[in-house]
């Protein structure tokens, strides 16, 4: 994949001087919350009545950042590199989109049936741009979160596109979303609007 065009992994990481201090996040929380709730309404896509993809990207991640350090209450270097670490690769590289899906049921008895029924769900949602072959998510490449017996509610993908796919998209080409899963199978067209927010993550 040609991707000499695009920026270097590096530059779009959240840094510890990117982060508020415990002080400051208490004192902005609520504007900085609502803020990042809003942006993330254009960056989510719901595929079906019980799946939805929501697409991060630096400013979801810093919000998650601070929620967990405003949680646990660190404030030390050391631990706040390692929740960086953590959350760091799920922020698009520039080649690259990066997705938290949710399996969603509200009962809870039947999401236990259906996460049983969707095993490996997560490597069955397929994202096509117009004219280009499909491109199937690369799922949770931190840690399994399947077993042979159920599926777990949550899972963090990844979908590469080539440079050829960039352009297109950012031309204006379709695109779709799709589970090809055997127990559900949904597909749905991508909005303007979030076609154009996803569009930012390649620049």
């Amino acid at each position: 994949m040609a991707t000499s065009s695009l920026p270097s992994t590096s530059m779009n990481k959240l840094q510890r001087h990117d982060l508020l201090s415990l002080e400051a996040y208490a004192a902005q929380r609520n504007d900085f919350r609502a803020r990042v709730m809003a942006h993330k309404k254009n960056r989510t896509v719901h595929l079906g009545a019980h799946l939805t993809l929501a697409f991060e990207d630096r400013l979801t991640i810093q919000y998650q950042v601070q929620e967990m350090l405003r949680i646990e209450r660190i404030f030390e270097a050391e631990g706040i590199d390692e929740e960086l670490d953590a959350y760091n690769p799920l922020i698009p590289d520039g080649s690259n989109l990066k997705a938290t899906l949710f399996v969603e049921y509200a009962d809870v008895e039947q999401r236990k049936r259906e996460l049983a029924r969707l095993v490996g769900i997560e490597h069955r949602i397929v994202l096509t741009v117009s004219g280009h072959a499909p491109v199937t998510a690369i799922a949770d490449e931190d840690m399994d979160r399947s077993t042979e017996e159920k599926t777990s509610a949550v899972h963090f993908l990844r979908f590469e596109l080539d440079d050829g796919m960039i352009r297109d998209w950012e031309a204006g080409a379709a695109v779709t979303l799709a589970s090809t899963h055997p127990a559900m199978r949904e597909e749905t067209a991508v909005s303007e609007t979030l076609r154009e927010a996803l569009a930012a993550d390649f620049a």
